[in-house]
């Protein structure tokens, strides 16, 4: 995606790539959100502080979400017809889905009680913050609407983006419900954990809104609306996001921390991770025995024990076939729900995807 060139944001720039133009978007819409937007003068201090708030939380990631809208975009839509008014709307959309990511993940470190998030503290962790970061979550989730407005209110697709992103917000929301009353804080209890709860999870809290999201942005925005070829992507996008949160899963534990750039912390944090409801569905009684005595307990010693578990009960094996077989259902979908639509905007999903070690 990153080696595609246009016409820049601006004139004086015309060949840069994707996230180039990506990224000199950002500094446009942070200026247009936090100078341009609103004139009143008493707001001056709540509009540096959303400023503060959108450097630090909107900025950073590999921000693959947000690209994908304008990288999908360029499958579905021929050259000609690729104005530079629909790349830079686009690339806005893209910035509206990180913002939307943003405002999760704020929220997310706090019920979390989280510590660190792309190598830094997390925001409610900074100094003077705390649980104000509540509201700066509301303050991102907010600068979406208002830069659909500006950008796209004059568009035919004005309307399925609002409502694209605010029953996206619903179901990753209901995701988070079902993840939270999972694995409550401070209360262990593997029964919860199912392959059936594991899939419903990560189908809401991660999939709708990583992969089917940008995808479907793009498709609206190419004028593409009918229910059935929306339905046909949903299929192919929700299992390329259920294998992305399982291999997410499976680094946690087995990748390593100088190419991932964190330490995965799934054992002792009580996560309902696909590694412990996989090996829970293989293991013998005196195996459950031993990694109900050691999950979600901090001390290395128990961290160890699991980790040994996982190791006797073969599951990097079983991850791997687990990848096989998922790419091999994903190309068989990609064959059925997508006679319509160019295989690319999902092949270049998947190449991002399997195989990925970080």
């Amino acid at each position: 995606m990153g080696d595609r060139v246009c016409n820049g944001v601006q004139s004086k720039t015309p060949l840069l790539s994707d996230p180039q133009l990506f990224e000199a978007q950002f500094e446009e819409l942070v200026t247009e959100l936090t100078e341009r937007d609103l004139k009143d003068p008493a707001l001056t201090d709540a509009l540096q502080r959303l400023k503060q708030v959108l450097l630090y939380n909107a900025h950073g990631g590999k921000r693959n979400r947000g690209l994908s809208v304008i990288g999908s975009l360029r499958e579905l839509v021929p050259p000609p017809e690729l104005t530079q008014d629909l790349v830079q709307r686009a690339l806005v959309v893209g910035w509206c889905i990180e913002l939307l990511q943003a405002f999760f993940l704020v929220a997310d470190d706090i019920m979390d009680g989280s510590v660190t998030r792309r190598g830094q503290p997390c925001w409610y962790k900074k100094d003077g913050i705390g649980l104000d970061a509540i509201n700066d979550g509301f303050l991102l989730e907010a600068s979406i609407y208002r830069l659909l407005r500006i950008h796209c209110r004059d568009q035919p697709y004005y309307v399925n983006l609002l409502e694209l992103f605010t029953e996206t917000s619903f179901q990753t929301e209901l995701g988070q419900a079902l993840d939270l009353m999972t694995a409550p804080p401070g209360h262990i209890d593997l029964n919860r954990f199912t392959i059936e709860r594991y899939k419903a999870i990560v189908k809401y809290k991660t999939a709708f809104y990583s992969f089917y999201l940008p995808v479907a942005a793009s498709m609206y925005m190419a004028g593409i609306t009918s229910d059935e070829e929306h339905n046909n992507a949903k299929h192919i996008l929700l299992e390329m996001g259920e294998f992305f949160q399982i291999q997410d899963d499976y680094l946690d534990c087995y990748g390593n921390p100088a190419v991932t750039g964190k330490i995965g912390t799934d054992i002792q944090d009580n996560k309902c991770s696909w590694l412990v409801v996989t090996a829970m569905e293989v293991m013998a009684p005196e195996q459950r025995a031993e990694l109900e005595s050691c999950y979600g307990r901090h001390d290395e010693a128990s961290v160890e024990k699991v980790k040994t578990l996982y190791n006797t009960l073969q599951m990097p094996e079983l991850y791997h076939k687990y990848e096989d077989e998922s790419y091999q259902r994903l190309q068989k979908l990609i064959a059925r729900h997508a006679e319509n639509l160019p295989h690319a905007v999902f092949l270049n999903f998947a190449k991002k995807i399997y195989k990925r070690n970080k």
